[in-house]
């Protein structure tokens, strides 16, 4: 099996080389050519990046996540810092696991539900000046105590923590989550590890106005961006426009799609407060019937084009789970979309 992306002997665990673009072209090409096991298998192709799947319908199962990931012959894991509470102190121990299941490590997000002991010493609040400091020391800690250990994350995936309280964000509330994220990229990046936040529906950060005024008021040297489909749908925005806009700065996608309805919407979909308002029940997967609010084709096409060489996340949680099913049958569903649609199969990237 050809494979476009390998490992440097002199490259850590996880950080691949990249080609050119006709490297990657010919390589297709041949990858084509040799599978010669009918239509379905010829059509697929390799892709400069690699496949994760999210964890945090787990809970703090994550053993359990990590089999499911070992069965599918996932290249990755994304697990959020609720998953991996019994592991926060021996980060160690968990990548063994992983490493044991042919798992990487994709990131590990901030977010999650919050739970007891370890979980409630860690502060996500963004908008207020007197507790940014302890935000700003609990995400640095994170990052240099439970991912930086690994040795070869070198990007942090995380949320950027709720909205005021009235709902409405200020432009002086961005400026605050702006310097706040400015000081833990400037340390992180330190630790070969770059912030990568996360716009979200339901969060400080989740419409256009204020994903474009948190993107000019931070530092490109110290923060990045991960871009969600579904996210970007339902806040309104264009997610091929953003990741255009923000190339340079783009280092994890999620793919997850919305209601078909929602193509080319451009304002908030999901309602301000309710078990909704973080977009739990509008988030579709890339097979659901009713889903097409997401251009996957040509996000993907983009990807290849600008020869990404990240992770893709596909970012599933409970609320997407058809009744009577599982997660994994439900992540299966969303490979046999990557497969039969998008011509990639993620067990060969």
């Amino acid at each position: 099996m050809l494979m476009l992306c390998v490992r440097s002997e002199t490259e850590q665990p996880g950080k691949f080389m990249s080609f050119s673009r006709r490297s990657f072209i010919q390589s297709s090409a041949a990858m084509a050519a040799m599978a010669g096991l009918g239509s379905s298998s010829a059509a697929i192709v390799p892709v400069p990046f690699r496949f994760g799947y999210s964890a945090i319908s787990w809970d703090q199962n994550i053993e359990e996540a990590i089999r499911v990931g070992r069965r599918l012959k996932m290249p990755g894991i994304e697990p959020f810092r609720t998953n991996v509470e019994n592991y926060l102190e021996r980060p160690l121990a968990l990548k063994k696991l992983m490493d044991d299941a042919g798992l990487t490590m994709v990131s590990c997000s901030n977010g999650g539900a919050p739970g007891d002991g370890k979980l409630r010493q860690f502060s996500s609040n963004f908008f207020d000046p007197t507790k940014t400091s302890q935000t700003i020391e609990s995400h640095i800690k994170f990052v240099r105590d439970f991912i930086k250990p690994f040795g070869y994350v070198n990007h942090f995936k995380m949320n950027p923590g709720p909205r005021p309280p009235g709902y409405d964000v200020s432009d002086a509330q961005i400026k605050i989550c702006a310097d706040a994220m400015n000081a833990i990229g400037a340390e992180t990046i330190k630790l070969g590890v770059k912030l990568a936040p996360h716009p979200h529906v339901g969060a400080l950060i989740q419409n256009e106005h204020e994903v474009r005024s948190f993107m000019a008021l931070t530092d490109p040297r110290y923060v990045w961006l991960t871009t969600d489909t579904s996210h970007l749908t339902l806040g309104g925005m264009d997610p091929l426009q953003i990741m255009k806009d923000y190339w340079p700065r783009v280092v994890e996608v999620h793919y997850k799609d919305a209601p078909r309805r929602l193509r080319g919407n451009r304002s908030v979909a999901v309602p301000k407060s309710g078990p909704e308002s973080g977009g739990h029940g509008w988030f579709r997967n890339l097979n659901d019937a009713d889903g097409g609010g997401v251009d996957f084709p040509a996000i993907h096409q983009f990807l290849i084009d600008r020869e990404f060489s990240g992770w893709v996340t596909l970012d599933l949680d409970a609320s997407m789970i058809p009744k009577g099913s599982t997660m994994e049958e439900t992540i299966k569903g969303n490979l046999d979309y990557l497969i039969n649609t998008l011509h990639v199969d993620p067990k060969t990237v």
